[in-house]
Parts: structure tokens; sequence; C-alpha cells
């Protein structure tokens, strides 16, 4: 395979990060992390410009979704899969999908995607400014071959198709 899978998620914490209420959030966070690296399929995260292990995709900005509650930051992730049944395997299933049951109590309802997919060539990294990009365009476009979600998914187009095409 030529490409490979770009994944951004974006959530805004309804109290600002400290707050005990997010506590549960803060408990699981290392854990997934953790989980998410040793999870088939994974090829690279984005770190964060304070986590010195791991390298950061670029500086970290938000969606123009984010709202500043006094902290100065948001949950958000930035990876690269091999393909879709690995990321959603690690998504939806086992101790993530606990925490997303739980995320109520932490997020806000968003009225924005809560994630974006798109295809990246396979050696590329995307930035976060580049995940920004595509949740605003999957807002503000629904679905499409540039930015898509699990439920509206785009295949890579076939390669020999547009060759027979030009």
């Amino acid at each position: 395979m030529t490409h490979n899978l770009a994944l951004y998620t974006f959530g805004q914490f309804l109290k600002p990060s400290e707050d005990p209420a997010n506590d549960g959030f803060h408990e699981r966070n290392d854990p997934l992390f953790e989980l998410a690296d040793a999870t088939p399929g994974l090829i690279a995260r984005s770190g964060y410009p304070d986590e010195p292990q791991t390298e950061s995709w670029g500086e970290q900005v938000y969606p123009r979704f984010y709202r500043d509650n006094g902290d100065g930051w948001a949950p958000s992730t930035l990876s690269v899969w091999a393909d879709a049944a690995s990321a959603k395997a690690y998504i939806y299933r086992g101790p993530h999908l606990e925490a997303m049951r739980l995320g109520r109590s932490w997020f806000v309802e968003p009225s924005w995607p809560p994630l974006v997919l798109w295809w990246i060539a396979k050696d590329y990294r995307p930035t976060w400014a580049e995940g920004c990009t595509k949740l605003e365009h999957l807002q503000d476009h629904g679905p499409t071959e540039a930015a898509f979600t699990f439920r509206d998914w785009y295949s890579l187009p076939d390669p020999l198709q547009s060759d027979s095409k030009s």
C-alpha cells in the first residue's frame, strides 16, 4: 500500500483541565497512549511540546472550535495508521471505548466532528495545523475525499483507474 491513514481528534473540556471533574480522563491518558503505541497498525503518533519522549509534529494548535477555559489547551491527538481496521479496533474496543463512554462527563457535547481521517503518502507525517484544517473542512463541507470519518468513508482512488482516465 502506498498510503497510510491520518487521524486527528479534538475535544473540549467542560471545565479547566486541572478541575477534579477531569481526574478520570487524566488517570486514563498515559495508559491509553501506551496501549495505542502497542497496537498493531499504529505507524506513529505525534507527541506534545511538553512530552519529550515523543516528537511533536509541528506546533500544537487547535481548530476554530477551541475555547480557552483558562488552561490554554484541549485534548487532541494526531496519529498515522496502516489501515482503518487497526484504528477502529483501538478506538472502539477495550479501555478506549470505556473512556469514550465516560467522555460525556469530561467533554463539551461537540457541534463539530470529534475526529477526521484522511489519506497521506506512506512516509509523510501530518502536522497539528493540518489536522485542524482537515477537521474544519469536514465540519464545513461534510465528508469528502479530503476529510472523512469511519462512517462516511472514502477509499483511496484506484491509481489504475485514474491513469486510464488521463
